[in-house]
């Protein structure tokens, strides 16, 4: 998906003039002393290895032509230390390339990678992972090394090429306009060549992507694949993308052949018209061996030049995707943002000013709310007011797909009311930072997410600070000392990438107690014990019983039996809040609460045997 998003902006952006590079001017500044630099030193390979042909041409006129020796010496040393010079250079501006590019990249991806912590979750529910990857890596990587080497071989190009024509015209005018004559030619060829170039190479970046779909998906997927025994099928599909990979890759490298020999043959051309006119002009007596020498190396060499500033305008237009796509990314704002004043009093993520936060209570109201999601046509809450003092137990409940976790997404501020106003402690919640509200949530997904690392690194996550004694406290709480215990290293073991290495109910349970050592006001359990046992749910819900008094929590179950005991229970269906009340009065209602409880009831009883 994320390449198929490429293309389609690629093909947008391509025909645009403007390519965007001011906009990478931030990332450029701190770094403009090593470029300034390396251009300069780009400047004087180039002028080097233009007036090289002219030590040839001295040479052959002065020493082999007059048959004498004399300053033979002081000619050389002259020649080899320019040439020290040279190379010297060369080495001092290809490292200050390298780190031009790994700076760059690096600052961006730095940059990138903050901004997108402070998006809320719409962006990332309208964007795929592997379109956000490719910006933050791929874009990044390309922009950067159009800033160092494309920079540095373009200087270098466009340098010699002008040293080359100046020095030929010097020479002789009219041998340097025959020459001259052949460059529109091959420019010409190269436009056709490298425009056939740029739309394969799009078709193997294309079809690359599909190859490294199927090779995620026969990874992530391996278990399913051999459950519904599709091995052949899967075969068949990836040999069928994999022999349009080669097909492509093949015509590919035979343009780029053709290209290659195309601009090969120019240079021969523009040689044997040197070698031709020049000879005669040389057999005649009106230009020196050395002169007509000088200009068959400028003559062969010429064409590079040229090639590379017509492949070079070609990558330039791609690459403008890159700038367009990165600095769209930068320019995204956040659906959820702090305004200036509260950021100025509060600070922001990166910069707390925790001296100045309040102490949460934990009374949450929602008052008058009404909200659409941001890429929605329509209010999925209508003027909903609910008071919910503190230790008050809110339980969501509803069937799959109902939007139960709208009403939680609300409160931990993950998405702003449309209209109306979400209140904690009173005050509305845009009046304090995101940091404040979200540093006293304790949230449990029904699918648990831990860092790659060791356990203890994950459950410092809740609180960075904790002592050892609070970190088994919270362990031991919610009845995951086994878990600890049947691991090698106990606390120093590796979960693996994203907890890989535990099951889902160990990982839920490892969940359960970094969330327990932030000390949260507010508790959102989002099906949290789905995943585990029975045994052990009934040990967390008896210690989420315990822990919870005199904290406001917000429990959205699949398993209507565990939330009887609910201060109030909200149910929803279709987006809508339809009931609401404790479980006796939704009972006695007899509606979509009893007719959900009922059927559930009976479902367990005939799982159990018992009916």
């Amino acid at each position: 998906m994320a390449d198929m998003n490429f293309n389609k902006e690629e093909q947008q952006y391509v025909k645009l003039p403007y390519f965007g590079i001011p906009k990478l001017l931030p990332y450029l500044k701190p770094l403009r002393g090593i470029i300034f630099s390396m251009v300069a030193l780009c400047l004087l390979a180039g002028v080097i290895d233009a007036i090289t042909p002219q030590f040839q041409k001295y040479a052959l006129n002065h020493f082999i032509g007059q048959g004498t020796l004399d300053t033979l010496l002081p000619f050389i040393l002259i020649y080899l230390g320019i040439l020290v010079t040279q190379t010297v250079g060369n080495l001092v501006s290809g490292f200050q390339g390298g780190q031009i590019e790994m700076y760059v990249s690096r600052d961006m991806r730095r940059a990138s990678f903050n901004h997108l912590q402070t998006l809320s979750f719409s962006y990332y529910n309208q964007n795929s992972v592997g379109y956000i990857h490719s910006r933050v890596m791929s874009d990044t990587g390309r922009i950067g090394g159009l800033v160092s080497w494309s920079l540095m071989d373009g200087v270098w190009n466009l340098t010699y090429m002008v040293g080359s024509i100046v020095a030929m015209f010097m020479m002789n005018w009219k041998l340097c306009l025959m020459v001259l004559v052949i460059v529109p030619l091959a420019a010409l060829a190269s436009v056709y060549f490298q425009r056939h170039l740029v739309r394969l190479n799009r078709r193997v970046r294309e079809i690359n992507s599909q190859i490294t779909s199927g090779f995620n998906e026969g990874i992530t997927g391996a278990k399913t694949t051999k459950t519904l025994v599709a091995e052949k099928r899967m075969e068949e599909d990836f040999n069928k993308t994999s022999r349009e990979m080669t097909k492509t890759s093949v015509r590919t490298a035979h343009f780029r052949s053709m290209f290659v020999s195309t601009i090969s043959f120019a240079s021969y051309i523009a040689l044997a018209l040197v070698l031709w006119r020049g000879g005669h002009i040389t057999v005649e007596g009106l230009l020196e061996l050395g002169t007509l020498a000088a200009f068959t190396s400028y003559a062969m060499n010429l064409m590079e030049p040229i090639q590379w500033i017509v492949r070079a305008l070609s990558d330039l237009v791609t690459v403008q995707v890159n700038i367009e796509r990165f600095t769209r990314l930068m320019e995204t704002e956040s659906d959820v943002a702090d305004s200036p004043e509260v950021i100025e009093k509060y600070g922001d993520a990166f910069h707390p000013k925790k001296e100045n936060w309040e102490e949460l209570y934990g009374d949450v109201e929602f008052k008058d709310v009404s909200f659409m999601y941001p890429d929605g046509d329509e209010y999925v809450l209508e003027h909903f007011n609910l008071k919910v003092p503190q230790g008050t137990n809110v339980a969501i409940v509803g069937e799959t797909g109902a939007g139960k976790s709208t009403l939680v997404n609300l409160v931990c501020r993950f998405f702003e009311p449309t209209k109306g106003q979400i209140l904690i402690d009173g005050r509305d919640a845009r009046e304090r930072s995101q940091l404040w509200l979200h540093s006293n949530i304790g949230y449990v997904l029904q699918t648990p997410h831990l860092f790659s690392g060791t356990v203890k690194e994950n459950l410092l996550y809740g609180k960075p600070d904790a002592t050892m004694e609070e970190i088994e406290a919270a362990v031991k709480a919610v009845s995951a000392e086994g878990v600890i215990a049947r691991m090698d290293k106990g606390y120093d073991s590796d979960v693996g990438e994203g907890g890989d290495l535990l099951s889902t109910g160990e990982k839920q349970l490892l969940s359960f107690a970094r969330a327990i050592l932030s000390n949260p006001r507010i508790f959102v359990l989002d099906e949290a014990t789905s995943s585990i046992d029975t045994v052990t749910e009934k040990l967390i819900q008896d210690a989420i019983e315990h822990l919870m008094k005199g904290r406001t929590s917000f429990v959205i179950a699949h398993r209507l039996s565990t939330i009887r005991q609910a201060d109030v229970i909200l149910v929803v269906r279709d987006g809508k809040i339809i009931e609401q009340g404790r479980h006796n009065e939704l009972m006695k209602q007899k509606g979509y609460y009893y007719n959900l409880y009922t059927r559930q009831f009976t479902e367990e009883l005939m799982n159990a045997g018992t009916v």
